[in-house]
């Protein structure tokens, strides 16, 4: 699966700093080191998983022998699904040449075969016990038909058929469940590194004397033992939602739950029109048989159509009331019935056994009832809706649940805000409890998820009218990369590389030397000691061209294409193995730079008339924070700092139609940089005649960039020009005739536009003059 640059960063991060500990690690002992310590701390729906596979990846590409890979979780749904995407799913070609295998699974012939690195897939519980007589105690068996020893001492020995000892890396999803007998258990092993991922990861004390380690003898600070991603990096990359909508409900059940299906409707119904429709799917999230004052084991008796457990009484609402299909409706919790008052023929109840989540998987419920018992692992972009039960309604376990509706679908965000909201409808028994609940949420997302903004429903009898529509419809023409002329330039880039299919010197690499565990002698005799291996493991050329070409131009490589796809990656030459530290790897990688550029040199940002153009859709507001205009195609918008609000009015006394763009889901256009290579989203879009005027506010940071020609000589491949550019950035400034800006003054505006093959720039007094001469096209 190909990373975002967000991903492919943290991921490298992960790996150099590991390369660069373990060229010279920390001791305990003569034979055990100091493990390299790492968090990846990143929101829910970033794509851990996918950065620690291809962090793990990375790792192996370093070392001098291939490593064994230990992934663990807490829950066996994240170890099921990681297993089920790491060993042949959408992950696998992140970990080439990997053997991966669940934990009990390992043969001693997997450890000792050093030609091949292994990834061992386990739930803690198989190991993290107080005494090796507890808990699945297969681990610390010996398997008498295959070695003499446990599997736990071979793990903890790891040594190769040559004598030299393998290298360790514990890999920790969900980390923020490690427990101080979890790590206790890992360091028996001697790993050479552990690293842990989670949206809120905090470390166990019992790693507090390998943390002091690196410390007082690395000097390392705060900031080396984490990789962090950035929220606002997940959001524009259109992983997770933009927004939360929240709504308290003082009512029935009914009246909450009618209010989530009204709204999933509509949802359903902008899906349904996407290029990839799909349909949006529900939780509700209950105690599984609580029930007011009555115990549970007088509810389990009576009949059916009296029971209050509240699984029941939802599913009995959805299927007798909102008359949805029960093979659509799944109860995923341990409820219980007896043999005289049985579940009704039709009613799906899965209670979270191995085989009972591969149903549910493979059920593709749309409305799915449990207890939090999926809230770890289970990962479905098109669940966007949630109801969650008073009993259940605790700031605790609602955060919790968040991270199950914030993921994307299609990775993309859309035009109709509902389909960029994760909504939730929470019904308490006071309005007080719904406040607690928000001031701790609201603090959660400002520390985990600073990019998502929340919107609260105010009205909490029915439907609040959060989005509103464009009046009358309006277009833009897409803006794309014509990238044919660069098609040959890199064609000739790629018939010039070296072959290295011969192997030779030049795919040998001249790096750093890491200590390896070697055993010397035999039987009794034999002792230990660290010889130093110069050279690291080998790794396709295929493998290096693209992660280098990645590297340099990841911004838009998703949504415009990029220059990936003008080269033929199945050529025999690279297939051909070398070291990363090589000659031959640093003239890969200078050759897919050489790619980059003639890409971005012989490709052009066009006006593409063929395609659909854009439509502007509806956008979501906060009606507490909501300012009215009149020419506006949306009759008002909310979320405006003092600056926008200044120019949204000064656009509105214009009597040109206007519209505000939103970032990430509205109307946008790719660049051509080195340096930047994202994507460009303009403030504002002013229809003027058969023109429509894209404008900046922010145009400061786009000035600084090389590509901003590019980005204002829009090539129309001969149609009329519909789409202008202008920029407008705060104070006085010019442009000089090497291209760079000069600040003159603070007080005004300088708006800026493209003039005979050059940046042209006039000084406004204020907002109202900067957009009377944006709007000129004279």
């Amino acid at each position: 699966m190909e990373l975002f640059g967000f991903q492919e960063r943290a991921a490298s991060s992960i790996a150099e700093r590991f390369a660069e500990y373990a060229i010279n690690p920390l001791m305990v002992d003569r034979t055990t080191t100091v493990p390299f310590i790492q968090t990846l701390v990143s929101i829910t729906g970033s794509g851990k998983t996918l950065i620690l596979a291809d962090a793990v990846s990375q790792i192996r590409d370093r070392l001098p022998i291939q490593p064994i890979v230990l992934w663990v979780s807490k829950g066996k749904i994240v170890v099921s699904q990681a297993y089920s995407n790491l060993s042949a799913g959408k992950y696998a070609d992140n970990l080439p040449g990997f053997t991966v295998k669940p934990l009990l699974q390992v043969a001693p012939s997997d450890l000792e075969d050093s030609t091949r690195p292994v990834l061992l897939v386990a739930t803690v519980g198989k190991f993290a016990v107080e005494d090796e007589e507890g808990g699945d105690r297969k681990v610390f068996e010996a398997q008498l038909d295959l070695a003499t020893d446990s599997l736990w001492e071979l793990l903890k020995r790891r040594r190769a058929a040559s004598g030299a000892r393998r290298p360790l890396i514990v890999v920790y999803d969900e980390g923020h469940n490690l427990s101080d007998l979890q790590t206790r258990r890992l360091l028996e092993l001697s790993p050479d590194g552990l690293i842990a991922a989670s949206a809120t990861m905090t470390l166990p004390s019992r790693l507090e004397n390998t943390i002091t380690r690196l410390r007082t003898d690395r000097g390392w600070q705060d900031s080396q033992f984490t990789t962090a991603v950035a929220s606002k990096d997940v959001v524009s990359a259109g992983l997770v939602k933009e927004r939360i909508a929240i709504g308290g409900y003082v009512t029935p059940m009914e009246t909450a739950v009618d209010a989530m299906l009204s709204d999933m409707a509509e949802a359903r119904a902008a899906a349904a029109l996407l290029p990839a429709p799909y349909k949006p799917k529900a939780i509700y999230v209950c105690s599984t048989n609580t029930v007011d004052g009555v115990p549970i084991a007088e509810d389990t008796k009576r009949p059916f159509n009296e029971r209050q457990a509240r699984p029941i009484l939802i599913w009995r609402h959805l299927v007798e009331n909102a008359k949805i299909d029960p093979s659509k409706i799944v109860i995923y919790s341990q409820l219980k019935f007896t043999k005289d008052a049985p579940a009704p023929k039709g009613m799906r109840v899965l209670s979270g056994g191995d085989k009972d989540y591969t149903d549910f998987i493979e059920g593709d419920f749309e409305h799915i009832i449990f207890n939090l018992g999926l809230q770890e692992g289970w990962d479905d972009p098109t669940c966007g809706f949630a109801y969650i039960d008073k009993e259940m309604a605790s700031s605790r376990q609602i955060t919790q649940v968040i991270g199950r509706v914030l993921r994307q679908p299609g990775a993309e965000h859309y035009t109709n805000p509902v389909l960029n909201t994760a909504h939730f409808y929470i019904r308490t028994d006071e309005r007080g409890v719904f406040d607690e609940i928000l001031d701790d949420i609201r603090r959660q997302l400002v520390s985990e998820h600073p990019a998502v903004s929340l919107l609260i429903k105010s009205d909490s009898t029915g439907r609040v009218m959060e989005k509103v529509h464009p009046e009358p419809p309006r277009t833009v023409p897409t803006i794309g990369i014509h990238s044919a002329k660069a098609k040959d330039p890199i064609a000739n880039l790629i018939n010039k590389m070296m072959d290295f299919s011969a192997g030779g010197p030049n795919t040998v690499g001249q790096g750093s030397r890491m200590l390896v565990l070697q055993e010397i002698g035999v039987g009794a005799e034999s002792s230990f000691e660290w010889i130093e291996v110069e050279h690291s493991n080998r790794v396709t050329v295929r493998s290096i061209f693209r992660r280098e070409l990645q590297r340099l131009y990841a911004g838009a490589l998703r949504r415009a294409g990029g220059p990936v796809n003008l080269v033929d990656i199945e050529l025999p030459k690279f297939d051909a193995m070398i070291e990363l530290t090589s000659p031959a790897a640093d003239h890969v990688r200078s050759v897919a730079r050489s790619v980059v550029e003639a890409y971005i040199a012989h490709s052009r940002i066009f006006q593409n008339d063929f395609d659909a153009p854009y439509s502007v859709g509806p956008v979501a507001i906060d009606p507490r924070d909501a300012t009215d205009f009149s020419k506006s195609l949306h009759a008002k918008y909310s979320g405006l700092n003092p600056l926008e609000l200044r120019f949204c009015r000064a656009l509105d006394r214009t009597q040109r139609v206007w519209a505000r763009n939103p970032r990430n889901s509205g109307f946008y256009i790719p660049l051509l940089d080195l340096a930047s290579s994202s994507t460009y989203w303009p403030d504002f879009l002013v229809w003027v005649d058969k023109t429509v005027i894209a404008i900046d506010t922010k145009g400061d940071h786009l000035l600084a960039e090389a590509s901003v020609g590019k980005l204002f000589d829009i090539d129309t491949l001969g149609e009329p020009a519909k789409v202008v550019l202008r920029l407008i950035s705060e104070g006085e400034a010019e442009a000089l005739p090497s291209g760079q800006i000069n600040k003159v003054g603070k007080l005004g505006f300088t708006v800026w536009s493209w003039k005979n093959g050059r940046l042209h720039g006039i000084h406004a007094s204020d907002e109202r003059a900067a957009i009377k001469l944006a709007l000129d096209l004279s």
